[in-house]
C-alpha cells in the first residue's frame, strides 16, 4: 500500500479504522466469464478493515475521462504467502466507459481505490437456521465473502470467526451459463449452489425469484434472505418475502459519483412515519432491509 490517506470517517464506513484512500497494485486481472472480470489488488490496509456488504470506489489514474471512480463491492480478500492479508478482489463486468478499460491493465500497473464505504450486511436474524443470497445478473459479487463468513470460514474487518457456521444457499440467475461467473469460487466454500438461467442452458429455466420460490418450502420463516442484482429483480424478491413474511436485505446497484455522500447523486426512496425521504446508497446503504425501501409503480414481477 503506497500513500494511503485517511477519509473522513463521518461521511462513510462502519469499518474499525474508517475508510482511506490508496494506490493499489494490480496483482491478477483475469476474465472469468463472458464480459466479466476477477481482478486482485494489493492493498492491506484496506483489506484489514473492510467486511462483506461494503465497498470501494476504484479509479484509474489518468487525467482523461472518466474522472470518477467506480463502485465495486468486495468480492473477497486474499493472502500472501506467509498467510497474512493482502489486498482484496473485486469482480467487475464490461459495460461503460470505466469497466472497458480496465481488462486493459495488465498486473504491476496501479489504481487509485478508496474505502471501505458502505455498511456492512447485517447479522441473519436470531434463530435463522438458513441463508439465501440471492444473485442476478453481476449481482453475486457481494456475495462470496458473505458465505464465507456467514459459514465460520473467514473473519472480515478484524471481526472474529463465527462459533459456528449456518447453512448458505446461493440462487443465482443469469441471461445464459455462460455468465455465471465465480461459480467455483462459491463450491470451493461449500454453499448450496442453486443455477438459473433465462434461456434454460444450466439449472432452473426462468427468473432467478422463481428459483428461489421452488427452494423455499411451505415454511420458511427460519430463512432470511439477502439480494443483489437489478432493481426489478430486487424488487420481485421484496414482493415475494414481503407476502411470506420474510426477513430480507438487499444491497442496491445504484450508480455512484464520490462514494463519500458528499455528492447525493446515489440516493433511494425509503419510508418514513410521515411518507417517505431520500437516503444516500453510499452512506447509509448499499444495503437495505426490503420493508424500508419504495419501488417504482410496476405490475406485479413476481413468478
Amino acid at each position: 500500500m503506497n500513500g494511503a490517506t485517511v477519509l473522513d470517517n463521518r461521511v462513510g464506513s462502519h469499518s474499525t479504522h474508517g475508510p482511506i484512500q490508496v494506490t493499489a497494485r494490480i496483482v491478477v486481472n483475469r476474465q472469468i466469464a463472458t464480459r466479466i472480470w476477477l481482478m486482485r489488488l494489493e492493498c492491506k490496509g484496506l483489506a484489514q478493515r473492510i467486511r462483506p456488504g461494503q465497498f470501494v470506489m476504484v479509479r484509474i489514474p489518468r487525467p482523461s475521462d472518466p474522472l470518477l471512480g467506480r463502485p465495486f463491492a468486495l468480492y473477497d480478500t486474499w493472502l500472501d504467502a506467509s498467510g497474512d492479508i493482502a489486498g482484496i478482489e473485486v469482480v467487475y463486468m464490461e459495460l461503460g466507459r470505466a469497466t472497458r478499460q480496465l481488462p486493459k491493465l495488465n498486473g504491476g500497473e496501479t489504481v487509485e481505490v478508496w474505502g471501505p464505504l458502505g455498511h456492512p450486511f447485517p447479522e441473519p436474524f436470531i434463530g435463522a437456521k438458513r441463508v439465501f443470497l440471492v444473485a442476478g445478473g453481476i449481482g453475486q459479487t457481494p456475495f462470496l465473502a458473505h458465505a464465507r463468513e456467514l459459514m465460520g470460514q473467514k473473519g472480515y474487518g478484524g471481526q472474529p470467526l463465527r462459533d459456528r457456521g449456518i447453512e448458505v444457499h446461493l440462487v443465482y440467475g443469469a441471461r445464459n451459463a455462460s455468465f455465471h461467473a465465480g461459480v467455483e469460487h462459491f463450491r470451493s466454500t461449500g454453499a448450496n449452489i442453486h443455477l438459473a438461467t433465462d434461456d434454460g442452458s444450466t439449472g432452473y429455466h426462468g427468473r432467478v425469484t422463481g428459483c428461489l420460490e421452488g427452494l423455499l418450502g411451505p415454511d420458511p420463516t427460519r430463512d432470511h434472505i439477502f439480494g443483489c442484482g437489478p432493481e426489478p429483480m430486487l424488487e420481485a424478491l421484496a414482493q415475494m418475502v414481503s407476502v411470506r413474511g420474510l426477513t430480507c436485505h438487499v444491497s442496491l446497484e445504484t450508480p455512484m459519483a464520490c462514494g463519500l455522500g458528499i455528492c447525493f447523486s446515489c440516493v433511494t426512496k425509503v419510508k418514513t412515519p410521515e411518507g417517505w425521504d431520500y437516503k444516500r446508497v453510499c452512506v447509509e446503504g448499499p444495503v437495505f432491509n426490503t420493508s424500508e425501501l419504495v419501488w417504482p409503480d410496476r405490475h406485479s414481477l413476481v413468478d
